[in-house]
């Protein structure tokens, strides 16, 4: 018979709120920054400059919280890189989600990630991050830095850097959306994220054996 498994609580409220943050704000930065780039024109220049310089400043804020709070609470540990499942994880994002075969990682409260998103969220918090953030300093403070001899290079190679890991973000939140909607329905993934909750799909389960017949009573003669 058919059974619903009961609904697993996978996100608390500061998981939800740290990503719906980071979303947004990285989003944005990408948005200002490729216009700020010259690639198309929305808000002008100068509007971008601001916007973008104000979006990077609150991202900072959002990620020395996020660190706090992640070390604080072993919240760091869901991103300890593991060999666990790694072989079958790979396998079933090149070959496996194309036939419809079932997931092999469950998330759960205190294992939320399965060990390619390990890799990729920990190369995104300690490699384009920071990455991201030090090349955009130097930006901002270029004509300073400058000044004292600190880039004697220029900034060509500045930009180069922090242009090429807005492009790694981009080709992620790309993979990351369709990723979204490759769960047990294509908005399933979606739901939990908002709500915090998951769904469990129905599971075929063996009806329990008949109980055995009782014993006849007990006779004087026996």
């Amino acid at each position: 018979m058919l059974i619903m498994n009961p609904r697993v609580r996978i996100y608390n409220r500061f998981n939800r709120f740290w990503h719906w943050s980071q979303a947004l704000l990285i989003i944005l930065l990408v948005v200002t920054g490729f216009e700020i780039h010259g690639s198309f024109s929305l808000l002008g220049f100068e509007r971008a400059v601001g916007l973008h310089n104000w979006l990077a400043g609150a991202f900072g804020v959002l990620v020395a919280f996020a660190i706090f709070w992640h070390l604080t609470t072993g919240q760091w540990q869901h991103y300890t890189p593991t060999r666990q499942h790694l072989r079958q994880m790979t396998g079933f994002y090149l070959r496996g989600i194309f036939r419809g075969e079932p997931h092999p990682f469950k998330k759960t409260e205190i294992a939320k990630l399965n060990p390619l998103q390990r890799l990729t969220y920990l190369s995104l918090k300690l490699l384009i991050f920071p990455i991201q953030g030090l090349t955009g300093l130097a930006y901002y403070y270029y004509n300073d830095l400058a000044a004292r001899g600190h880039l004697p290079n220029g900034v060509g190679k500045i930009a180069l850097l922090h242009t090429a890991g807005a492009f790694v973000l981009l080709a992620f939140l790309i993979a990351h959306v369709y990723l979204t909607t490759t769960g047990e329905t294509p908005t399933a993934n979606l739901k939990a994220m908002i709500t915090g909750w998951e769904n469990r799909p129905a599971e075929a389960v063996a009806a329990p054996a008949p109980a055995p017949p009782p014993p006849p009573p007990a006779t004087e003669n026996d």
